[in-house]
């Protein structure tokens, strides 16, 4: 097969040779083929510029004897063109499967240097990569770098003796949408699909698969006469419908404006730009062949841009009579009034009065605009942020006073006064301290210490004050100082430490907590030490058990000395609301761990306790029983508590009782019977000594209210 396609190519190349040597200029006297005039032997082919580029197959089907046809055949036409850098160009690239430029349109000015270069071309003999091929004629060879000219023709002739081994379609489709023209010849069998894919329409002119000399025969000559210049709209039969426009060597038709070729490539149709939407009308598009028009539907008018459409404005025509609006709507129009307003009739408008309608929600006043309304108050009043509602002006809660102590609010206006022990100055806003010790009945069964508006009573020494704040006795077992200190270190563990917080509500649950009686401080501790509420800050039990739950777990280490030096140097200080020695109220410590201390506590357990502060220990776990006990006061029966677990503890928390006398300071502690006769005598004089208190503290503050509505309506 592989023979017969070279027996082929070389007759091809053998043909074409003598159809050139044919197609040539005549001697003078001849005819040349088509018609044209007597030529002289050595006259060129005088076409316009043109840069030409053979592409030409040299896979191992070309036999080197047909290689050399196929180089003669290049050399023959060669010969019959006007060579030269401003007449015609020519490159030669030959490809198998790889490609290589022999020379480029830039290389050679004349004919010789060409033939010598053909002759030096060495055949590549491998596969046939026709796409290839044609993507570097594009892109490498038909560039300015290589000598291509601008507004000059680019023709390629591929000559091929087999079926492509790669895609040709695409890569020819943009060498041609580029403006190459395309020339492809086949010999023997090469595949017509392929050379069709390649070559530029029409077919019949730019595609050529040699079998026979005829075929070579009139390729030869109308590749002459496409150089030369032969108009062939002229000189043939091209049975365009419209246009015929030639090109070198070729023809193609064209249509007048507003057609488009058919797929014959000759007859034309109609464009309906309306039908196939490629128009820009808002509404009617009214077409013609190319072209179109925009028209309107009934009632809009086109606008300036010929496209648009706008509705016809009716009000602008000025004879609708609207008191405030005019509304265009579709062939006609509408009034409306402006906001605010309703319409009576079809065309006059009156204000609508929200407040005559009691269309509001002012509480007090109403102002009235078309459609809308303000709120107002009267006087003694400011309206407030909902812009509807109204509240008695309280100079004294917004600070617009100038008392010292006390603000009586009215509306609008304000009284100054004093607290109780203290007396209204002459320019009724300064207050002098009164000694109340002695101007009012104080109670104390010892001694009156009076305070700024206030007094207190201190007892003999040896004696404390009991819960009524006037009496005195021995013990005052109710009333202490506590200070807790909680183990927040990493392996106590969170549900752990959630049980330990119930724990301390526990012990605050079995105290009578107030501001005059107990008072509860909490510290937790770890690597460091947190006071999470100091004494003076709670003074309900309810209040410290609610803080205590929000308090954060800690984590880390265990540092048990630092949290009592704190407690000693810190907590049990005045500023953090201990109460002074003098008053002789028992200060306790209570000390929750679960584990060995990371420092040392023997110094500071030993001065808490000097300190004349009663130490609790609370062991739980892994808890060191050498220092708790170290930790608690004598004896130890009575003031260190252990547990192997935590879900214990509140077995703990119901025995411990932390009533302490000054007697008991040293060790002792008082474990009652709640359920004892004594308890329940206890708790019931308790009760009524309290009851007592408040009793008589409400009327006197019934008492003094009565005085100052009395003073304030002598001043109205």
């Amino acid at each position: 097969m592989m023979r017969m396609k070279m027996s082929a190519l070389c007759g091809f190349v053998l043909t074409t040779l003598l159809v050139l040597a044919s197609a040539r200029p005549k001697a003078a006297g001849a005819q040349s083929p088509g018609g044209r005039g007597p030529a002289g032997p050595e006259q060129k082919c005088k076409s316009g510029p043109v840069d030409l580029v053979f592409l030409i197959d040299s896979s191992r089907s070309v036999r080197p004897h047909e290689f050399e046809t196929m180089r003669k055949f290049m050399i023959d036409i060669l010969s019959t063109l006007d060579i030269g850098l401003n007449a015609t160009r020519v490159g030669v690239v030959q490809y198998s499967s790889q490609v290589r430029s022999e020379f480029s349109l830039k290389t050679h000015p004349g004919l010789d240097a060409m033939v010598k270069g053909i002759n030096e071309i060495i055949p590549l003999a491998q596969g046939t990569m026709t796409g290839l091929a044609i993507k570097y004629v594009m892109n490498s060879a038909f560039i300015d770098e290589e000598g291509d000219r601008p507004k000059v023709p680019n023709v390629a002739v591929i000559v091929t003796d087999g079926r492509p081994q790669d895609r040709v379609a695409e890569v020819a489709a943009e060498a041609r949408g580029k403006g190459i023209e395309i020339y492809a010849v086949g010999v023997a069998r090469a595949d017509m699909a392929s050379l069709r894919a390649m070559a530029s329409p029409p077919f019949e002119d730019h595609v050529f698969l040699v079998e026979s000399f005829d075929l070579i025969h009139q390729f030869g000559l109308q590749f002459q006469d496409k150089l030369c210049g032969v108009d062939l709209c002229l000189e043939s039969e091209h049975s365009c419908e419209h246009i015929c426009e030639s090109s070198p060597g070729s023809f193609h038709c064209l249509c007048l404006p507003g057609y488009t070729l058919r797929e014959d490539g000759k007859t034309c149709a109609a464009i309906d730009l309306c039908a196939e939407e490629r128009h820009d009308c808002e509404q009617i598009c009214v077409t013609s062949p190319g072209s179109f028009t925009c028209d309107c539907n009934k009632g809009f008018k086109l606008d300036e841009d010929k496209k648009s459409c706008t509705m016809i404005d009716y009000c602008s025509f000025g004879n609708h009579s609207c008191d405030h609006e005019c509304e265009g709507v579709l062939n006609g129009y509408f009034c409306r009034c402006h906001q605010g307003y309703r319409l009576l009739d079809a065309k006059r408008c009156e204000a609508i009065d929200l407040c005559a309608e009691e269309k509001h929600n002012c509480e007090q006043i109403c102002f009235s605009a078309p459609g809308v309304f303000t709120c107002d108050c009267n006087e003694g009043f400011k309206l407030n942020e909902d812009k509807k509602t109204c509240t008695p002006i309280d100079l004294c809660a917004e600070g617009k006073d100038d008392c010292e102590q006390i603000c009586v609010s009215a509306r609008g206006v304000f009284t100054c006064d004093c607290n109780e022990g203290f007396k209204l100055n002459e320019d009724r806003k300064t207050c002098t301290n009164m000694d109340l010790c002695s101007s009012v009945q104080h109670g104390c069964e010892h001694q009156c210490v009076s305070t700024p508006g206030s007094f207190y009573c201190v007892c003999p020494e040896g004696q404390l004050l009991q819960e009524d704040g006037q009496s005195c006795g021995s013990c005052k077992s109710a009333n202490i100082d506590l200070v807790l200190l909680i183990d927040g270190s990493k392996s106590v563990r969170p549900q752990n430490f959630e049980l330990v917080k119930k724990f301390v509500n526990q012990v605050v649950d079995s105290l009578d907590v107030s501001a005059q009686g107990t008072r509860v401080g909490l510290v937790q501790y770890s690597s460091r030490v947190r006071t999470e509420f100091p004494l003076n800050r709670h003074h309900t039990a309810d209040e410290i058990k609610a803080a205590v739950m929000k308090v954060d777990y800690m984590e880390k280490g265990t540092m048990t000395g630092l949290a009592l030096k704190h407690m000693l140097e810190t907590s049990f200080s005045e500023a953090e609301g201990a109460r002074p020695a003098d008053r002789n109220i028992p200060r306790v410590g209570l000390v929750f761990t679960d584990g060995r201390s990371q420092d040392d506590i023997t110094e500071f357990a030993k001065k808490a306790k000097e300190a004349g502060i009663t130490m609790y220990a609370v062991g739980v776990g892994k808890a060191v029983e050498d220092e708790l006990r170290e930790i608690a006061s004598e004896p130890l029966e009575k003031h260190f508590y252990y547990t192997t677990d935590f879900s214990a503890i509140s077995t703990i928390a119901e025995n411990l009782k932390l009533n302490v006398c000054p007697a008991e300071s040293q060790g002792k502690i008082e474990v009652k019977d709640p359920c004892a006769c004594e308890s329940l005598v206890e708790f019931q004089q308790a009760t009524m000594s309290s009851l007592e208190q408040l009793t008589s503290k409400l009327s006197a503050m019934t008492a003094r209210l009565e005085q100052l509505e009395n003073q304030l309506l002598s001043r109205k």
